[in-house]
């Protein structure tokens, strides 16, 4: 079904009318209304900006805000998101699970785009090719999938999710779902978008109010101007540096000040984009001239004409008075370029002491690779910016000394950047253009390793190990697409472009000037290939049968997960004992409970894709990776085993499991297949010492109970193979949320019993989802009664 369009010649997006708007532009007098009423039932008290997007899109305002004392981290909101984007990878599992609800369509507008699958070989066109070849049969059910519910299908080539939601679907004050985590993008042009997992857009496509813990508010308060080599990024690696990748859990961080006048639309969203490095629910910034100059260049001119109304109104900036959860003051003016890594986001160096840094460490002091663009730095500001420093290159005689890779965020990007000579300026000094989508940012780069340790530079949001290039040797430093393009030239992982020289073609010492970019086409943007852009809001065709062959290893129809809880038992709505698999040491991210990388291609076939489950994760009893004991094991089994062959023996037996994990369990990308997999196996219960937002909740979702220690250093009181059961859970289940659930412990190898206590962050929905088994079966129960 699906064909690769040609890639035509540009057309100039300044020639081009502005597009219909219906569909995108919010109901600002509503929203304003509903906000006005939220304040009145909260006593008047000033918003944040957040609050007013949240509040306004409230399914019941007095239900949820009505005697709810304090709002922010402790009550559940319901509420009505009005998009949904699905990236291909995730939207395989989403619309898997929205198929079975049997509804005709999706119940607000929704998109699909085609940005993971497609794998970074050897250039733009002849990956293209490939990957569609290769991923044929998953982009068939896709399109199939949107054509039957009346979604609009990006296909492969068009973009990266998150660059193609800023330039058609974003709008100020708008609420939005995407399942990815980098979702909050959107940001930058004054809306919430949160990412979540796929279980979550499900609630949004089917009508079904979405519920989130009210996130705390972190104001952040910018001032100052940047200067020199500083960029957006370099304000947001900065502040990842300052609040961890714990530091926004809960939280929304909203950024005001004079600061934010003169920052570029796309550059605020670099700084949302990366929020969800610090665990943040989202970003946002206020209204402002820089976001209307981009609507009107991506001809939406009407949406910014309904935004100037309603910030006329105040309603896209934050009351006068407001009170945030916290402040943290910057002044741009005196940020200096900052690298942040190897292995972790939130490692901050600024470059002027980075050198030193890597002495201490006792790396190399050399890069292996260069590589831009992305989600989070692929706008025409950045290009511009990284071409300008590549014509002063070219201009001493110099090329890059290591390769040099550039993602386009976008097929508008790409056809701009190849009018207006950028592709030309950055490819003249080695560079390779990349195919519009994901590509290495997301571990879909087939790179040649030598399995050596090493460093990249890159211009990405997220650097976890061998997240990249599927090697646990590869140091990757995140900065700015200007310092990574400089850094390109000279090979030097302590290269500092703002005071360093390299030679010239005559040997003479060469130093950049501070690069200038763009933050809009001077001719407007160009359109490029008109064949991957959908039909704006098509109809839904109940007739299109969606594809999905019977014997495909990568599509699986999904059986619902039966109940774990039985109130006829004789513990009632208690879990049954459960044996723990194994003890989690340290940071496991998503990407260590379902790697990425080859397992994209199963990402629509939970029997396929739940064998990676837990593959790169340390056993705590050992420190041995990807390792489990199972002591009740077969004759021809031996006592330890990968952890999913271990979880499979337990699902063979029917005995359900548990799992004791560490800090921020969870942390990094919004995949719910790091839900979905344990669940899969038969896992019921995880207990740690913290969790991340999204994971948590996706965890809830497919049924699996997660609690949290009431003393941390519990986390080593239990450990493989002895039994936990719950205590107080049918308390709970009865409604009365607010008691303490404990574990009884029963230690395998002595026979001590003993309790510890936990802490849950239940909601009576969450609850219900539990009870039913998951939250689609309970959204599928609730839409058979209707």
């Amino acid at each position: 079904m699906w064909s690769r369009a040609r890639r035509s010649l540009a057309t100039l997006a300044a020639q081009l009318p502005d597009k219909d708007c219906a569909s995108v532009t919010p109901d600002y007098k509503t929203l304003i209304a509903r906000a006005a009423r939220a304040k009145h039932v909260l006593g008047g008290r000033p918003l944040t900006l957040a609050e007013k997007i949240l509040y306004s899109h409230l399914d019941d305002i007095e239900g949820c805000l009505h005697g709810a004392g304090r709002v922010r981290g402790e009550a559940y909101l319901r509420l009505n998101p009005a998009r949904v984007a699905m990236q291909d990878a995730s939207a395989q599992m989403a619309l898997l699970q929205f198929m079975t609800c049997g509804m005709p369509s999706t119940a607000v507008p929704t998109s699909i785009h085609c940005d993971h699958l497609i794998q970074a070989v050897d250039g733009a066109k002849s990956d293209l090719e490939r990957s569609i070849v290769t991923n044929q049969e998953v982009f068939d059910f896709l399109q199939s999938a949107a054509a039957k519910y009346g979604i609009e299908f990006w296909g492969p080539g068009s973009g990266i999710i998150h660059q193609i939601v800023l330039e058609n679907y974003a709008a100020p004050g708008m609420l939005m779902l995407g399942t990815d985590s980098h979702t909050p993008n959107a940001g930058g042009l004054g809306l919430l978008a949160i990412g979540v997992g796929g279980a979550d857009a499900v609630d949004a496509m089917t009508g079904t109010p979405w519920e989130l813990k009210a996130p705390q508010v972190v104001g952040v308060k910018l001032t100052g101007k940047l200067s020199g080599w500083a960029t957006a990024k370099d304000l947001i690696l900065h502040l990842a540096g300052k609040l961890t990748v714990r530091g926004g859990t809960g939280r929304i961080i909203e950024y005001f000040g004079p600061g934010v006048l003169d920052q570029s639309c796309t550059g605020l969203a670099t700084v949302c984009n990366m929020g969800a490095e610090v665990g943040a629910t989202t970003s946002v910034f206020p209204y402002t001239p820089a976001m209307r100059a981009y609507l009107q260049a991506t001809r939406r001119g009407a949406v910014a004409r309904a935004a100037d109304k309603a910030a006329a109104q105040g309603f896209l900036q934050a009351d006068e008075g407001v009170e945030y959860d916290e402040v943290i003051e910057v002044d741009l003016s005196s940020l200096e370029p900052t690298l942040n890594g190897p292995f972790t986001p939130d490692l901050a160096t600024p470059m002027s002491a980075f050198g030193e840094f890597v002495k201490e460490k006792g790396w190399k002091d050399e890069i292996s690779a260069a590589l831009i663009g992305s989600c989070t730095n692929s706008s025409y500001e950045d290009m511009t910016r990284a071409a300008d420093l590549a014509r002063q290159a070219k201009a001493a005689g110099l090329k890059t000394k290591v390769p040099f890779l550039c993602t386009p965020g976008s097929e508008q990007i790409r056809a701009t950047m190849e009018r207006d000579g950028v592709i030309e300026a950055l490819e003249d000094v080695g560079a390779l253009v990349l195919a519009n989508a994901c590509g290495p940012c997301i571990g879909q780069w087939k790179r040649e390793s030598t399995g050596e340790e090493n460093a990249i530079v890159s211009s990405f949001n997220r650097n976890f190990k061998a997240r990249n290039d599927g090697s646990s040797k590869t140091m990757n430093f995140l900065a700015s697409p200007t310092v990574v393009t400089a850094m390109a030239f000279s090979g030097r992982l302590t290269f500092d472009p703002a005071t360093d020289t390299i030679p010239d073609k005559d040997g003479n010492p060469f130093r950049f000037s501070p690069p200038v970019g763009e933050q809009l086409p001077a001719t407007g943007y160009a359109l490029g290939n008109p064949d991957y852009y959908p039909s704006p809001t098509p109809k839904p065709q109940p007739d299109v049968d969606v594809i999905i062959s019977p014997t495909s290893s990568r599509l699986e129809l999904l059986e619902p997960f039966t109940s774990l809880y039985d109130k006829n038992s004789v513990r009632g709505m208690e879990l049954p004992p459960l044996k723990v698999l194994l003890r989690v040491r340290g940071k496991c991210t998503t990407d260590h409970i379902s790697a990425a990388g080859p397992w994209l291609k199963y990402k629509g076939h939970l029997s396929n894709i739940s064998q990676n489950l837990l593959i790169t994760a340390v056993n705590d009893e050992g420190g041995e990776v990807n390792v489990a004991a199972d002591p009740d094991h077969g004759a021809d089994e031996s006592i330890t085993d990968t952890i999913p062959h271990v979880a499979q023996r337990f699902k063979a037996r029917e005995q359900p499991w548990a799992l004791i994990v560490d800090e921020n369990y969870g942390e990094g990308s919004a995949r719910e297949h790091a839900a979905l997999q344990p669940r899969f196996y038969g896992c019921a219960l995880i207990i740690g010492r913290s969790f991340a937002r999204i994971h948590e909740t996706n965890l809830k979702k497919q049924g699996v109970l997660p609690l949290w220690f009431a003393d941390k250093t519990d986390y080593g009181r239990i450990g493989a193979s002895d039994t936990v059961e719950t205590v107080n859970l049918s308390d709970v289940f009865s409604g009365r949320l607010d008691t303490p659930i404990r574990l009884r412990v029963t230690k395998r190898e002595t026979g001590e019993v003993f309790e510890v206590a936990t802490r849950h962050t239940l909601s009576a929905d969450q609850v219900r989802w539990l009870e039913a088994g998951s939250a689609l079966n309970a959204i599928r129960a609730l839409k058979a009664q209707a």
